[in-house]
């Protein structure tokens, strides 16, 4: 009796993996066939993309927020000092002595 309880255990456990109503309901990759596989792949790799994104434009903003002396050339530098005075924020002296120091 145990001899055919254990034959019919074998042959209903491999059906209930795959859930009821046929044998294409217990995984999702089922559901999907021969699709699944490579979507899985495209969706990895638009997440890695999306990441790696992510990361560049943080670190590219970082740089935008340097003030002078932290990431700007000289050339910049020189820039900011004729805008401000142009703008009339720093006289003739100082634009003269500040523009020595960053020339040296």
């Amino acid at each position: 009796m145990n001899f055919i309880a254990s034959g019919l255990g074998s042959l209903v456990a491999p059906a209930a993996q795959y859930g009821p109503g046929g044998g294409w309901g217990g995984h999702m990759m089922y559901g999907m066939g021969w699709l699944g596989g490579p979507f899985m792949i495209i969706i990895w790799i638009l997440l890695i993309v999306a990441g790696v994104g992510l990361v560049k434009w943080l670190f590219a903003s970082s740089k935008k927020e340097a003030g002078p002396g932290l990431g700007q050339s000289p050339d910049r530098a020189l820039a900011i000092l004729r805008e401000r005075y142009a703008k009339g924020e720093i006289s003739q002296e100082e634009f003269a002595a500040m523009r020595q120091q960053l020339e040296s």
